[in-house]
């Protein structure tokens, strides 16, 4: 077979498998290429084998080549440490970003690049549109799978090698397709969470790293309502995993994350799915990334968002001199944690975003210095 125009990240599950399915369709040059981001830890909860196996099967059904790399130690370096960092900070990152950034986009895209492709493509939800000559990244078109949020750290010069082959297509139709092609990965469950933590207790995995140490949980007003075992095992807005159940002379009401404090390894909690606690309306952020390269403006009106999933927010944006921004939402945002992303949006358009460093929720006075 002629040497592959296109180098799909096939992970062994279907979104991946469909991706290359269509392209191939197409009448490319499609080859496979399965990375390998964790190193084993041997708990058996990492599936990375059984994915391999898939993507083989996938290819072999395709009739596409497939190739192998090992990027665990670029994944260890470029996005685990950081992810340990920054809970150890107390702050609740988000590694599918950095992994995009810093393995899919760079590693990958440079292994597919020696290996003769001119393009690379992936099973993500988004698109890549082109205007006036310029690559840029937007929404896909199924809203509910978009996954534009996790690839604000893209440049024009990786979206303009880059095939985003499902982001016209819903996901409903991506199963029938991957069923009507005989693809083995066609009722292959969709994965969820990261591969390094798999189904195993997300505080047991964090332990291993970080230790343990019991502090107090306490309410805005700085009564002890019980014990944690530490802070940076829990998030803003969080409702599970606090195994406080019923509270003398408290209503029965589920209690929320309002604020921690690391340094004192103290917990604040709340009752109120919408605790003045959590609620802000000024986000600053670490230096944005514009996926044009500059700001359009030093000061706009977009959309944005906090986390995945949320509906874009309506915000004001100030460019400061240090490349950081301040977002002004027009109604206050519930549980906006440091650490995550703000990412800003026109339209459907993705303009870039940056990580939450502050936020003006009010400071309990159970935390008052």
């Amino acid at each position: 077979m002629s040497q592959a125009e296109v180098i799909v990240g096939v992970s062994g599950g279907v979104d991946s498998s469909v991706a290359a399915l269509l392209l191939q369709q197409q009448g490319l040059r499609v080859a496979g290429l399965f990375m390998q981001n964790w190193a084993d830890d041997g708990s058996g909860f990492c599936r990375a084998e059984d994915d391999r196996k898939d993507a083989v099967a996938v290819c072999g059904k395709l009739g596409i080549p497939i190739h192998f790399r090992d990027f665990s130690n670029e994944y260890m370096e470029g996005v685990f440490k950081h992810f340990l960092d920054e809970y150890a900070a107390g702050r609740t990152p988000n590694p599918d970003v950095l992994c995009n950034r810093e393995v899919k986009f760079k590693h990958f895209l440079d292994a597919a690049m020696a290996l003769g492709a001119t393009q690379i493509a992936t099973g993500h939800y988004a698109r890549v549109v082109r205007e006036d000559g310029r690559a840029k990244l937007a929404r896909a078109v199924d809203t509910s799978k978009d996954q534009s949020y996790f690839l604000h750290q893209l440049g024009e010069a990786q979206l303009d090698v880059t095939r985003f082959p499902l982001g016209e297509i819903e996901k409903t139709r991506v199963r029938e397709m991957a069923r009507a092609a005989a693809l083995p990965t066609a009722a292959k469950k969709d994965s969820t969470g990261i591969c390094f933590i798999g189904e195993r207790d997300f505080r047991a995995f964090l332990s291993n790293y970080l230790p343990m140490q019991d502090g107090e949980i306490k309410d805005p007003a700085g009564v002890t309502l019980g014990t944690h075992h530490g802070v940076y095992f829990h998030t803003l807005g969080q409702r599970g995993g606090l195994q406080l159940g019923g509270v003398r002379g408290r209503e029965q009401a589920p209690w929320y994350v309002v604020a921690k404090d690391v340094s004192r390894n103290v917990l604040v909690v709340d009752q109120g799915h919408d605790s003045e606690w959590m609620m802000s309306q000024r986000v600053e952020t670490e230096a944005m990334h514009w996926i044009s390269g500059t700001a359009p403006a030093r000061s706009l009106e977009c959309l944005a968002q906090t986390r995945y999933r949320q509906a874009a927010q309506h915000c004001r944006i100030d460019v400061n001199d240090d490349g950081t921004v301040t977002a002004h939402f027009a109604e206050p945002q519930r549980a906006v944690t440091p650490g995550q992303s703000l990412v800003l949006y026109d339209g459907d358009l993705c303009l870039g975003g940056a990580v939450i460093a502050q936020i003006d929720a009010p400071i309990p006075p159970a935390l008052g210095h």
